[in-house]
């Protein structure tokens, strides 16, 4: 069944009026009432009893009206939601973040698909580098937002979102009043407190390797695998942290940035959005072209 024609059924039953619903729809008058006519045809019914005052509704017409006009609004609405996914404007798009993503990228993103994709459904999980790989092989996020270089699976876009120089979070207490300079040397003899091995390999061989070139020998004396948990390890006095530089917004009691005079041989921080190739582009790129939307 046609949904015009519902719509047209809809009109008359609220003006009461063939002319004044043919008004409102935009159509001429005999064309509506050929349309209501066949529309009698196909449900078999009377729907309109005509007169010069107008259009009576039949007792059929008054008991179909409520159901159609419900029908309607869920058949627009589907059609709607449906125009809108397609559009990239609507669906639902699971991300997986790493810390680092939520200071900058994220808000950025979120910002930018709220003015472009209104209905659009983001679903937000965060995660390691070591699960969001796991997740993205198995289909459970659309893209993910790690620390670079890492190893996956399938045929994947990936693009360089924030790439940051290293800053050392200091225990507070280990610092005269007012420095905010270390050494690399100062470093390794507080000791280091570091994400795990597993999961973040390159950068902890990178890291570690700056300090063999410097002819130091850096001990890792605390393993923690999120940013805060790092973090309050170092207000505890375990030791030094090697952190991206917007760490610096965060405001940690016991915890003190410095910079490191003699980091030249530290790695930088990448943070990169990683998800499948497809033959169409998709939510999945809108998503990371929103995350780099002014930069």
């Amino acid at each position: 069944m046609d949904i015009r024609r519902l719509e047209e059924f809809i009109a008359v039953l609220d003006t009461g009026s063939l002319s004044k619903a043919a008004e409102k729809l935009g159509v001429a008058q005999p064309a509506l009432s050929q349309s209501l006519a066949r529309l009698e045809r196909e449900l078999g019914v009377k729907l309109f009893q005509r007169s010069r005052r107008g259009a009576e509704p039949t007792p059929a017409a008054r008991q179909i009206a409520e159901e159609v006009r419900r029908g309607v609004f869920r058949i627009v609405n589907a059609i709607d939601a449906a125009q809108a996914i397609a559009a990239g404007r609507a669906g639902v798009l699971r991300v997986g973040l790493v810390s680092s993503a939520l200071v900058d990228i994220l808000p950025r993103a979120l910002r930018a698909l709220r003015d472009e994709a209104p209905g659009l459904r983001v679903v937000l999980r965060e995660m390691s580098n070591a699960e969001q790989a796991q997740a993205l092989s198995r289909g459970e996020i659309d893209v993910a937002l790690v620390h670079t270089p890492v190893a996956l699976s399938g045929v994947m876009h990936e693009k360089v979102l924030m790439r940051e120089r290293l800053v050392a979070a200091v225990p507070e207490d280990l610092l005269p009043g007012g420095q905010d300079r270390v050494s690399m040397a100062d470093i390794a003899r507080a000791g280091l407190v570091m994400f795990p091995h597993e999961q973040l390999p390159t950068f902890y061989e990178s890291v570690m390797d700056a300090f063999r070139k410097e002819g130091l020998d850096a001990e890792i004396v605390q393993e923690a695998n999120r940013t805060l948990t790092v973090l309050a390890c170092v207000a505890g006095g375990c030791g030094i942290a090697l952190l991206p530089s917007w760490i610096r917004s965060l405001d940690f009691a016991g915890v003190r940035y410095c910079e490191v005079v003699d980091g030249s041989r530290l790695p930088s921080f990448d943070v990169s959005a990683i998800w499948p190739k497809r033959a169409v582009a998709g939510l999945a790129d809108d998503f990371v072209r929103a995350c780099g939307a002014g930069q």
